[in-house]
């Protein structure tokens, strides 16, 4: 399954280095858009939220959604490639 994981971080200053070092831990990642990131995983989308959480505060926001190969926009090439590999 895939994942749509966005999110405002709002802590100026704040090392966020933790957070991306998760999100790399996905079986596979995409990180082409600033806040977007999408993780293909075996994980459930609680294990996700659990796995994020502590590297992110209270007035940040986030969202997670599971996405199917029903999907548009305007991207780079190797943007597609891994989308089309991932579905």
């Amino acid at each position: 399954m895939v994942f749509l994981v966005s999110y405002d971080l709002n802590k100026p200053g704040k090392d966020y280095s933790d957070l991306y070092k998760t999100l790399k831990n996905a079986d596979g990642w995409w990180h082409y858009l600033d806040s977007c990131w999408l993780l293909s995983t075996n994980n459930s989308i609680k294990y996700w939220n659990d796995k994020i959480k502590p590297h992110i505060d209270d007035n940040d926001s986030l969202l997670i959604v599971e996405i199917t190969n029903n999907y548009t926009g305007w991207l780079t090439q190797k943007a597609w490639d891994w989308i089309k590999n991932h579905f």
